[in-house]
């Protein structure tokens, strides 16, 4: 515990009564409305509440920062006695990236795609004088060691796009920490790794901040991860403050309504399909293998997935699920095997692909941000497929974006005409169904469609995925790295490790014992809501080290 003596003295970041407003329909509208935050330094704060409940715009606040369309219209923030509310723009420059740190949600998004990641690395510490730009290379590899990175010394010299979700996440982690800041605003950091990934980038996480002093702010709707890593949680619910309790208290003795509703377990579960004879197989890969360039990623995979089934393909990040979905779609040739759809061989890419064929495949995308023209309207993103698929033109165009709107429950008159950037995260998944749904497909691929979302706005998809294919007979591959959704939404799990399929079967065989090593170390790293399951499953693994060679066989 904290002396009270020292209390003062310690702390960095006071946020007292804030008011943020954002500008829409030709009115200001509040979106924080005086909240109080308090930290000390080498303190986490976590901050949870559901999709829209002002968790991100506090964090960044916490930074005298706020996004286009929205100011600070009352309060103060205070970092180390400096106040940023109203801090001049030269003043902010000098603060961040060198005592305050940020952490984006979506690491594809934010990293800068023509540039390497030692260059991105090395930026912050350079410009701010902290390091030479030889001292901040061999400082990144340190931290990429650190963070355990596969080949610290090399991959740095990747660009973005040529490392995983999982890595360029842990990769951006380091690059926080490049100047060793006094505070780091995590949002959302582990949202999009598979739980395997999430524990290594946790525990390095937390002992980078408890190595350096620094204080984090921590934002996630994961409430098993904000008992591993903070001291206080605060939650939110519309902009205002709901409660506040040091973890432990929080998580034994919630007082609010609204937080234990976030505190009880998902309890969506799909009604199994009505069974109708014979399952016929829509999509068959035999001996299939892909590379990029030398390197192999697919490795002899045989898999059949049956008509009107979901099928979940849950592995660790680099363990080839979306290398799968991308040979399945066209977009990168295997180099042996065969890929039929429907009983037809498929032409191993999508322009040597017929266009009739094309239109009963569709992929739905991890990262909704980045998967949808920020410059094109709702109209617009759906009326492409509707006339490229379908040749819809017109009032028949028209009518039928209506009814897509309809039917992922989104108004049209109220949505039609909006912006991706006028939607909520969880609005922007249903606009990706909905663009999938136009070209009529018969087979789906959800590719960590859920990831980026809260528990509550994530079950709202699955229920909408759900219903959808009752209504429609669609068939899906659902990519996810939650055990929870493969619990929810799957017929069939298929395991993949290191470009492998090392289990395939019915979702009730995969999930009860015994199991292959493997999957026994996917289970056991979802986590848990105990404050001490992460030290307590470190300190299991590291007296029993899993032999990874094996389960690889």
């Amino acid at each position: 515990m904290r002396d009270n003596a020292n209390a003062k003295q310690d702390l960095l970041l006071d946020i007292r009564d804030l008011r943020i407003e954002g500008y829409s329909d030709g009115t200001w509208h509040q979106i924080i409305k005086g909240v109080d935050l308090q930290l000390h330094r080498g303190e986490i704060l976590g901050l949870i509440g559901e999709s829209g409940a002002g968790k991100s715009t506090l964090g960044m606040a916490a930074m005298g920062y706020t996004k286009g369309g929205c100011r600070i219209s009352g309060g103060s923030v205070s970092f180390d006695g400096q106040e940023l509310a109203d801090a001049d723009d030269e003043a902010l420059r000098r603060l961040r990236g060198a005592r305050i740190a940020y952490v984006a949600q979506s690491a594809a998004a934010a990293f800068n795609p023509a540039y390497k990641l030692i260059n991105q690395y090395c930026e912050a510490p350079v410009k701010h004088g902290v390091m030479s730009r030889t001292q901040a290379e061999a400082d990144a590899v340190q931290l990429y060691r650190e963070i355990r990175l596969p080949n610290p010394e090399e991959i740095g010299f990747r660009y973005p796009h040529q490392v995983s979700g999982g890595q360029l996440q842990r990769a951006m982690t380091a690059m926080a920490m490049a100047c060793r800041p006094d505070l780091i605003i995590f949002d959302e950091p582990t949202t999009a790794l598979d739980v395997t990934t999430q524990i290594e980038v946790l525990a390095a996480i937390r002992n980078i901040v408890q190595e350096h002093h620094t204080a984090a702010i921590y934002i996630t709707h994961d409430l098993a991860v904000v008992a591993q890593m903070a001291d206080r949680v605060k939650v939110l619910l519309q902009g205002e403050e709901v409660e506040e309790a040091d973890t432990r208290t929080m998580l034994a003795n919630p007082q609010e309504d609204y937080t234990k509703s976030l505190w009880a377990v998902r309890d969506f579960r799909r009604a199994p399909m009505p069974h109708s004879g014979e399952p016929k197989p829509l999509l068959r890969m035999k001996g299939v293998h892909a590379s990029y360039g030398a390197i192999k990623v697919l490795k002899d995979i045989d898999l059949t997935i049956h008509r009107g089934k979901t099928v979940a393909v849950v592995g660790e990040s680099g363990s080839g699920k979306s290398t799968t979905a991308r040979a399945i779609m066209g977009l990168l040739p295997p180099t042996a095997g065969t890929i039929t759809f429907d009983g037809e061989p498929l032409p191993a890419t999508s322009r040597t692909r017929p266009h009739a064929l094309q239109h009963r495949m569709q992929m739905i995308h991890q990262m909704a941000d980045t998967a949808l023209n920020p410059k094109h309207r709702i109209r617009d993103i759906l009326g492409r497929p509707l006339e490229f698929f379908l040749g819809l033109k017109g009032k028949a165009k028209e009518e039928r974006i209506r009814e897509l709107l309809s039917l992922i429950e989104l108004e049209p008159d109220q949505f039609i005409d909006r912006l991706p950037s006028e939607l909520s995260g969880g609005q922007k998944q249903r606009l990706c169904i909905a663009r999938a749904l136009a070209a009529e497909p018969e087979f789906i691929i959800c590719d960590e469609v859920t990831s980026a979302l809260d528990q509550l706005v994530a079950e709202g998809i699955l229920r909408l995925l759900d219903r959808l294919q009752r209504e429609m007979g669609l068939t899906y591959m659902f990519i996810t790295h939650d055990l929870a959704t493969v619990r929810s939404i799957a017929d069939e799990v298929v395991v993949m490790l290191k470009g492998r399929i090392v289990e395939h079967g019915p979702k009730d065989e995969i999930f009860t014992p015994p199991h292959h090593d493997y999957t026994d170390l996917l289970l056991s790293s979802v986590p848990e809501m105990d404050p001490d399951w992460l030290d307590t499953l470190l300190a299991d693994r590291a007296a029993r080290p899993l032999n990874m060679e094996s389960a690889d066989q």
